[in-house]
C-alpha cells in the first residue's frame, strides 16, 4: 500500500486524535482524554517553533503519527528533539509502517538541525525499546523524573 508522510495540519486533528487514545490506553502512566489531546495537537500545529507533527497516510487513511518537540540543549549548544508520540493504527503495526515513520522523522530531525532524539517509552515494553534500539536508539543512563501539576 502505498504511504505518504506529511506535517501535521489542523484538518488532522481529530485522526490524530483517535491514534493518541490508541496509545494512551495501552499506556502505564498516561489516560486517555480526546479534548486534551486535540488541545496539545492544535498547539504544536499552530506553533512549529516548539514542535512538528509528521502524519504517515495512504490514499483514505491516516495510519500514523509520529511528533517532535524542540529545546536548546546547554550539552550540544544546539537545537534538539524529543519524540514526544509515536503511534500506528491498529491493524497496521508489524507491517514496517513504524520504521518507515521513524526514519522519516529521523531525517526530518537531521533536515531542522537537531543534534539529538530524545525518547521515553514504557520501562516494560520490551517490544519497544527492541525497536527503538534496531532503528539506533540506546539506553540512557539516566533516569526521567517528572512532577506533574
Amino acid at each position: 500500500m502505498p504511504t505518504t508522510v506529511t506535517l501535521a495540519t489542523k484538518a488532522d486533528i481529530d485522526d490524530l486524535a483517535q491514534l493518541l487514545h490508541s496509545l494512551f490506553s495501552q499506556d502505564i502512566e498516561f489516560t486517555p482524554d480526546i479534548e486534551k489531546q486535540k488541545a496539545g495537537l492544535q498547539q504544536i500545529i499552530e506553533n512549529p517553533t516548539i514542535g512538528e507533527i509528521l502524519v504517515l497516510k495512504t490514499d483514505d487513511r491516516t495510519l500514523g503519527m509520529v511528533s517532535l518537540l524542540y529545546s536548546i540543549s546547554t550539552a550540544l549548544g544546539g537545537k534538539v528533539a524529543i519524540r514526544e508520540d509515536m503511534v500506528i493504527a491498529e491493524g497496521f503495526r508489524r507491517s514496517g509502517y513504524g520504521k518507515q515513520l521513524l526514519q522519516e522523522a529521523i531525517a526530518f530531525a537531521k533536515l531542522r538541525n537537531c543534534l539529538r532524539i530524545t525518547l521515553l517509552t514504557d520501562f516494560d515494553n520490551e517490544t519497544a525499546i527492541r525497536f527503538y534500539q534496531q532503528t539506533g536508539f540506546n539506553l540512557s543512563k539516566m533516569t526521567p523524573l517528572r512532577l506533574v501539576f
